[in-house]
């Protein structure tokens, strides 16, 4: 049986600590389904479908996308789970903070969807303080994101904040 893991998140933009994640995912999972969340009622800096874009060419870059689906999805991830056969969720976690929520959250979710496993990957201590949301403050106010996304990642970061100014 082909071992599925099913990593959500809106991954706006994405981060070094996101691609740490999927890295250390992918060593226990045959295949991982990437979930980008397209919840209508957020308005991020990416659309859904230039975040998935962006994800794709991280992952090709990384060189592991015969390993790897990218998704969207707008419902509940315990149904976006099992739509693409995954029952192992990623979770990764920088500090207590996101464990309390996470713990709060997997409990709803195995609630749901009783045969969910919840694996929990501690982001690793140099990409642990990289918040997806501080990135984007910090280049709204023109600060330098370079040592926090991918390259590919700030230009487009940078392209998106001049295009909305």
């Amino acid at each position: 049986m082909q071992r599925v893991g099913f990593y959500p998140g809106s991954f706006d933009p994405i981060t070094n600590g996101h691609l740490d994640i999927i890295h250390r995912a992918l060593a226990l999972v045959d295949r991982l389904v990437i979930g980008v969340g397209a919840h209508h009622s957020k308005s991020g800096l990416f659309s859904p479908s230039e975040r998935l874009s962006l994800l794709k060419s991280c992952v090709e870059a990384e060189g592991n996308q015969g390993q790897i689906d990218l998704v969207t999805f707008d419902g509940l991830v315990v149904d976006a789970m099992r739509d693409h056969g995954a029952r192992i969720m990623i979770r990764g976690l920088r500090d207590t903070t996101d464990y309390n929520y996470e713990m709060q959250m997997a409990g709803m979710n195995t609630t749901m969807a009783e045969d969910t496993q919840v694996v929990f990957l501690p982001a690793s201590p140099s990409v642990r303080h990289i918040a997806a949301s501080l990135v984007r403050q910090i280049a709204v106010l023109g600060g330098d994101i370079t040592p926090f996304v991918p390259g590919n990642v700030a230009v487009a970061v940078a392209a998106k904040i001049k295009e909305r100014t």
